[in-house]
């Protein structure tokens, strides 16, 4: 029986407290704090500016307990999570102090009904090794360092009752865990159950199949031919489900039963070379119950700047659009810390694995004592709530850690520590140090690279890795948003500067990023003498680029194993970025770029660059991209339209193809004609679901009397 509370907040500033304002729980205080203050919305222009003065405030949560009183149940207060460093206080005596925003808090209450409950959260931690005000300053704490500013986030600190908080009533024989553990034997074709519960009486377990009928009874079940967990676009997520109950409490959850295993990539093994003997590049490949996976997903980054807002709604939205684009994979980016529960219990249901990283990125975390014990306890937690999912598919220890700018590598004291948790509270799931290691792949971020003078085409299809785990390209937010976050005055012509910079268009990693107009004029055939023609013009560019690079990913298979795009979501409405789906809810354009790109069977296309002039040869090789279970086959027929005029080049019976295999076929040749135009259309049409389009930038000369004669 729970009992949820009415919150009330205040600020304790330099110049004294706030007066007290009502608070949202689950939330964040400073949202409530600028909702009192009138600041607005915060992304409208430089309102996120407005939040610096907060940084050093004190804040306090206070309600009066209001709870039943019933004779032989316990009372407690229960917090999913606090953010960040914080004490509890009943009647202005302190009961409980903590750090860390990851643990689940209880404090037992006796007799306090009516008593005054406050939550004191201290200050946010900045370490005072830090040289400037950005995410150095979170180096020695558990908390996402996102918030302290990165290149598509703004520098805004929250913290506050951000998970579930409420009194619960507890009988004498409440169920303070029932866990789930199973073994699968080689073959896949028996799965030995047992439950480990803490109660101080008998605990009465029942088990159901996946369509819900009753499989037994008890602690232990022993399963043939078990219903196996499958990731999306390979099976069917199929989940059993248990109830456990004593007399006076129950509790219910799922299984997904499955082996999942990091394992070398093919080919990944060099030859034989006595020196240097050193390492290979580390095992990336995911096997799925004994089934090599082509993983393919995106960044999974917060979600909104106010990680208390964040509930099962939103999440249900943006996991069923990552479902329904064929992705089966998230990469729960670290800085951006740990999801709620329900996010994790969206993927089980729906067939996402994630692959999850601790709450360290881009930092030299130096491995205090004290870091280490807050480390410890709150990985720890975290480890325990996730491990019962089938979708978590793998820790890390977080974001690029082995590099000059963190220098960290696989001595460092915070890294061995989260090695051992994860062997001792979850041995069997994969855990690797930080992401990218040796064969790995982190960017690039833009469709043309002026030091390689390299577009994506070219970029990714003269590089081999293994697997590439962040890449990006940007493109500009659609006008109506624009207009949500750029005051009128300064939407066009574009400028450095103002909303524009402080939105990520400009300065958000370099000079030019992430608007890059640079190379929007490269391609540019017309004057950009508009905004919606610059909005045009990249949104073509970040189509074409995503499905470029996750299309020639895919072909490196089986060296390479996963294509996971630089990102996803965003926290706000940001001016120009990576993202496939604007704040909160909205598929850009790229987004069903990319769920074309990522179909399970697919005729694509290796072209070599975006940009043909006319009287060039434009040469491409097809193939067919099969990422399914089933054998198919295919006749594609290529052709390339121009304005209205389509001209038909080959037609290819690919023949047989096995699951999870892919397929070279013809190179087909054509001269570009000498028409006046800016763009042409390669077409590779199919009977099936598995047909492509790629439109692509046409450079033409002065118009030509006669169409040049077809080559193929």
């Amino acid at each position: 029986m729970k009992f949820y509370q009415t919150w009330q907040a205040r600020a304790i500033r330099p110049t004294g407290p706030s007066s007290w304002f009502s608070a949202a729980v689950p939330g964040n205080i400073q949202y409530d704090y600028s909702q009192y203050m009138g600041w607005g919305n915060i992304n409208y222009a430089d309102t996120a500016e407005k939040f610096r003065e907060t940084e050093g405030y004190m804040w306090e949560y206070r309600t009066t307990l209001q709870y039943d009183s019933i004779p032989g149940y316990q009372a407690v207060f229960v917090s999913e999570g606090i953010d960040y460093r914080f004490d509890i206080l009943i009647d202005d005596r302190i009961v409980l102090e903590h750090e860390g925003m990851f643990s689940k808090v209880e404090v037992t209450l006796d007799d306090c009904a009516g008593c005054e409950l406050l939550v004191r959260i201290h200050p946010h931690p900045k370490s005072p090794k830090a040289k400037f005000e950005d995410r150095d300053q979170a180096a020695e704490c558990v908390k996402p360092p996102v918030s302290y500013g990165w290149d598509w986030h703004p520098r805004l600190l929250v913290s506050g009752l951000w998970q579930e908080t409420y009194i619960e009533l507890r009988s004498h024989d409440h169920i303070s865990r029932c866990e789930p553990f199973y073994e699968l034997n080689d073959d896949f074709s028996r799965a030995d159950i047992h439950f480990e519960t803490d109660c101080p009486v008998p605990v009465q377990i029942e088990l159901y199949d996946p369509d819900g009928l009753l499989i037994g009874s008890g602690d232990h079940f022993v399963i043939e031919n078990p219903r196996l967990w499958w990731c999306n676009g390979q099976g069917k997520p199929e989940l059993y489900t248990y109830t456990a109950h004593t007399e006076g409490d129950s509790v219910s959850g799922h299984i997904g039963l499955r082996s999942v295993k990091l394992v070398m990539n093919e080919g990944a093994w060099k030859k034989p070379s006595f020196f240097p003997k050193g390492r290979s590049t580390a095992p990336i490949q995911l096997e799925l119950n004994g089934r090599r996976v082509f993983a393919k997903g995106s960044n999974w980054v917060n979600p909104d700047i106010f990680n208390g807002h964040i509930d099962e709604f939103r999440y249900e939205i943006l996991i069923t659009l990552a479902r329904d684009a064929h992705m089966n994979i998230f990469r729960c980016w670290g800085g951006s810390g740990i999801n709620k529960k329900s996010f994790y219990d969206i993927c089980d249901r729906m067939g996402i694995m994630v692959w999850v990283e601790f709450p360290l990125a881009c930092n030299n975390y130096d491995g205090t004592t004290h870091y280490l014990e807050v480390l410890e306890q709150e990985s720890s937690a975290i480890l325990r709530a996730l491990r019962s999912h089938p979708s978590v598919v793998m820790y890390c220890g977080g974001n690029e850690l082995f590099n000059s700018w963190s220098l960290m590598t696989d001595q460092s004291l915070p890294l061995r520590l989260l090695n051992k948790l994860c062997y001792e509270l979850d041995r069997d799931r994969p855990f690797l140090m930080t992401s990218p290691v040796y064969g790995m792949g982190h960017g690039g971020y833009t469709f043309y690279d002026p030091d390689t003078g390299k577009d994506v085409f070219s970029l990714f299809q003269s590089s081999c890795c293994t697997a590439y785990t962040e890449f990006g390209v940007p493109g500009i937010t659609d006008l109506e948003n624009l207009k949500k976050i750029i005051p009128e005055e300064e939407l066009f012509p574009i400028q450095p500067g103002g909303s524009w910079t402080l939105h990520h268009a400009f300065g958000a990693w370099g000079e030019k990023r992430w608007l890059c107009m640079d190379v929007l004029e490269r391609y540019a055939q017309e004057s950009l003498d508009s905004l919606e023609k610059t909005i045009a013009l990249a949104s073509w560019l970040q189509c074409e680029g995503y499905k470029a690079v996750f299309e020639e990913a895919r072909r490196q298979s089986p060296y390479c194993s996963m294509a996971v795009n630089w990102c996803y979501c965003e926290p706000w409405i940001t001016a120009a970025g990576n993202s496939l789906i604007t704040y909160p809810l909205q598929p850009k354009p790229a987004y069903y770029a990319v769920q074309s790109a990522l179909r399970p069977v697919l005729a694509s296309a290796r072209i070599p660059k975006f940009d043909w002039k006319a009287g060039e040869c434009f040469h491409a090789e097809l193939w067919l991209l099969n990422d399914s279970p089933e054998t198919v086959s295919e006749i594609i027929h290529a052709s390339i339209r121009i304005g209205n005029t389509e001209y038909p080049l080959l037609t290819w019976e690919t023949g047989t193809v096995s699951s999870n295999t892919n397929r070279i076929g013809p190179t087909l040749n054509w001269v570009l004609p000498h028409l006046n135009v800016t763009q042409f259309t390669l077409c590779l049409s199919t009977n099936t679901a598995a047909s492509s389009e790629y439109t692509l930038c046409f450079r033409s000369d002065k118009p030509h009397e006669e169409t040049r004669q077809l080559n193929v």
